[in-house]
């Protein structure tokens, strides 16, 4: 028999999108995802729901996870906890109401979800936010895959104009960064597409698989962002990858933006990277058991500082050494801009372990020179 919380949490899932403005009404759409500060709905950006992904299994939508609390479930737990219901009759009676749909005629009190239970240990105890979840094999991670091999290198194109006008001179042929001409963009649903350039970076797993791509929109009128009200956007599978650079065994840094982490790679460029995206993804980076330190590349503001304690108590559990990289400024892509390449690699250098500075700072700086462009 057809469990009915699961087959209700299945309903909800189809029409997560809705789902989320009803519930989380203080939130925004981000590409495939959901952004509110958490279930009580309060602003912020540390909870995300997948809006799009098949009904089962990884990527699967209507699943949620608070990167702050490490909460996570499906629509349902989400229901139950925005309305604060301690018992599982009450979410399915809400859910029903919500999907229009009549009162069962009675109790299904077989079901592994029975009347009584916590949703919120349920939710404990899946799987955690943070666990590699294998390649997709369909939806909006293969969209993503072609929407990147659709793209070109992108030296001599506007996305390498885009970044070398934010002051990156990070070698740009990385393999995971491509130029699109023509990429679909629509502010929300029931207004018309429209189609601008966009700079392509290709999200990445452990293996090296592509699970999504992050999208940039461009103006193609000079070296800037698309003038849009949300010129970023990720396509795909991110929680628990990001864009990576250089390949990491035992030592890492991560950040959220992909303008930060190519910032630090235009001073510290032997120093293996990865980009999370967001605060949120940053925190809910997968973090591989040989990785021995992490140094995370937090933004001036308290979404990164939550990211980066987020991190801290994850490496503490698993014997991995995590520290801060902090800007002068509000984030390093502003220090590199502002402050130059020199002043931002002195502020850089102090906050490395000493055995890190030989292996990643650059010969020229140890030996005294002052770096530049």
């Amino acid at each position: 028999m057809v469990c009915p919380a699961a087959e209700l949490a299945r309903r909800l899932a189809r029409d997560a999108e809705a789902v989320c403005r009803s519930y989380l009404s203080n939130g925004r759409r981000q590409g495939n995802y959901w952004i509110a500060g958490d279930v009580h709905d309060t602003p912020g950006r540390s909870l995300y729901v997948r809006l799009h992904g098949p009904e089962f299994g990884p990527g699967a939508a209507g699943k949620w996870t608070d990167a702050m609390t490490g909460e996570h479930g499906d629509l349902l737990d989400l229901i139950a906890a925005s309305r604060g219901f301690g018992q599982l009759h009450d979410a399915l009676a809400e859910a029903r109401v919500f999907l229009s749909l009549p009162r069962p005629e009675s109790p299904q009190s077989s079901s592994p979800r029975t009347a009584g239970s916590s949703l919120r240990s349920r939710a404990s105890s899946a799987v955690p936010a943070a666990a590699p979840s294998g390649p997709l094999t369909g939806g909006s991670g293969e969209a993503a895959r072609r929407l990147f091999q659709a793209g070109r290198p992108i030296i001599g194109t506007p996305a390498e104009a885009y970044l070398r006008a934010r002051g990156i001179f990070a070698p740009l042929d990385a393999s995971n960064l491509r130029y699109h001409p023509a990429v679909y963009y629509r502010a929300h649903e029931g207004v018309p597409r429209q189609v601008w350039p966009a700079l392509l970076a290709a999200v990445t797993d452990s293996e090296g698989r592509i699970t999504g791509v992050h999208r940039t929109w461009l103006d193609p009128a000079r070296p800037a962002k698309a003038p849009l009200a949300d010129p970023r956007r990720a396509l795909g599978h991110l929680l628990g990858n990001g864009v990576r650079f250089g390949t990491a065994r035992d030592v890492l840094a991560a950040g959220e933006g992909l303008e930060t982490i190519l910032s630090l790679k235009s001073v510290l460029p032997a120093l293996p990277m990865i980009a999370g995206l967001s605060a949120n993804h940053l925190a809910a980076l997968w973090l591989p058991p040989p990785l021995r330190r992490l140094y995370v590349a937090r933004d001036n503001d308290e979404a990164g500082r939550l990211a980066a304690e987020r991190l801290r108590i994850r490496g503490a559990a698993s014997g991995l050494e995590v520290r801060d990289l902090a800007p002068v400024l509000d984030d390093f892509n502003t220090d590199l801009v502002q402050l130059g390449p020199a002043a931002m690699l002195c502020s850089l250098v102090p906050q490395l372990v000493p055995a890190d500075r030989v292996r990643f700072v650059p010969r020229e700086f140890r030996r005294g020179g002052r770096g530049g462009t």
